[in-house]
């Protein structure tokens, strides 16, 4: 059976202020593409369908005809929740979507039971584990201590014990939404430590044919078995090395795997540049990045003035602008109040504007600063002044 893996399309988020919309539309173009012309017979979402429990109308709409235009093809997909859907919302008409062939699992109670699809060589089970709040689904499973190890262990026993039911031969695929020990992550995923352990060993899914994962935006492997899709665009500069794609996965009769990246439409590439301004703005071998979307991280020991300005005549799609002088380290052990001590609050401002700036002020601004700290000083003794 051949399966295209995918996940985390958190529709509706943007980058940079940037809206992703039009690069989310063209992926469901790519995405409906590609299970035609690769003959796919299921395709997998492994979860954050959207980006937030209550999506915009746009991402909604979008969602809307990606399901249409996949049950259109007659190609099964299952699909479950993640971190940033809302379960309940999601779900919501999974019984009627079910009989077009989409398969929504949101419920935890309902991990073992399959969506069971069947090729030449028999019944492939498909177990949907949405993403398993701990403390909310520690009773569902009766752990007595809610982590993500132990839900997900207990969630996978009941995987093992229904695929044991059935007959010889049955192959197995579970969709997960979570972080697996090992897994390279980015600044894109949420935070789901509970308690300080947010991480799950791969063994948890021992004993099934194929693990398709969602949660970390990077596309990556675990193991032959177990393996990452990522997210199919970037969401934030962190992801600039990764390669943006969807897992195309072929499961033999006897449970075999063979796997195969399947490259996804990216709008722009993303370039992290570091480096004095000018350099920045005079190097030749950053021509490559100048269509890119830039961060870029400025290293003068001065401030530059209109910085964002200057950088967007060579890299008109800067997104982001980092300070990081270069400076030698200031004296670590002297205390705040030692700092301050016998300074003025003239010094005291004009330092401020040195350690923000990199360079103190000049004679006109020492000046603006004298004005405004005697306005200050004025205005405390009228307020002292008996009436």
């Amino acid at each position: 059976m051949r399966i295209l893996h995918t996940s985390d399309w958190h529709l509706g988020r943007t980058f940079h202020r940037v809206n992703m919309l039009d690069a989310q539309a063209a992926f469901i173009t790519h995405l409906v593409e590609t299970v035609r012309a690769r003959e796919v017979e299921a395709v997998v979402v492994s979860g954050d369908i959207y980006d937030r429990a209550v999506p915009p109308l746009a991402a909604v709409e979008l969602y809307d005809d990606a399901l249409h235009r996949l049950a259109d093809l007659g190609v099964p997909t299952v699909m479950i929740s993640g971190n940033h859907d809302s379960a309940r919302r999601l779900g919501v008409g999974s019984g009627l979507l079910g009989l077009a062939g989409v398969h929504l699992r949101t419920d935890p109670a309902s991990v073992g039971t399959p969506v069971l699809l069947s090729d030449d060589h028999g019944d492939v089970a498909f177990y949907g584990l949405p993403y398993l709040e701990p403390a909310l689904v520690g009773d569902v499973f009766g752990v007595e201590r809610a982590r993500h190890e132990t839900v997900l262990g207990a969630a996978m026993d009941r995987v093992r014990a229904d695929l044991a039911r059935r007959p010889a031969g049955t192959r197995s695929v579970v969709l997960a939404h979570a972080f697996v020990t090992g897994g390279r992550t980015s600044d894109s995923e949420r935070d789901i430590t509970v308690g300080g352990v947010a991480s799950v060993p791969a063994q948890v899914f021992d004993g099934v044919d194929y693990t398709a994962l969602g949660h970390l935006h990077g596309s990556q492997r675990l193991g032959e078995r177990v393996r990452y899709s990522g997210s199919p665009l970037p969401y934030s500069f962190s992801e600039a090395d990764h390669r943006k794609s969807m897992w195309l996965v072929d499961l033999g009769p006897d449970g075999a795997i063979a796997a195969e990246r399947v490259d996804c439409p990216v709008p722009r590439a993303l370039a992290r540049l570091r480096g004095r301004l000018a350099d920045l703005l005079d190097d030749p071998l950053l021509t490559a990045h100048e269509d890119a979307w830039v961060e870029a991280t400025l290293t003068d020991p001065v401030r530059p003035d209109d910085a964002m300005a200057r950088l967007t005549t060579r890299f008109p799609h800067t997104l982001a602008l980092v300070f990081a002088p270069d400076r030698p380290p200031r004296e670590r052990d002297v205390s705040y109040a030692r700092r301050l001590s016998g300074r003025t609050d003239q010094e005291i401002a004009e330092d401020f504007v040195a350690h923000v700036r990199g360079a103190g002020p000049d004679a006109r601004e020492r000046t603006v600063l004298r004005d405004a700290l005697d306005t200050v000083r004025a205005d405390d003794i009228v307020r002292e002044v008996p009436r």
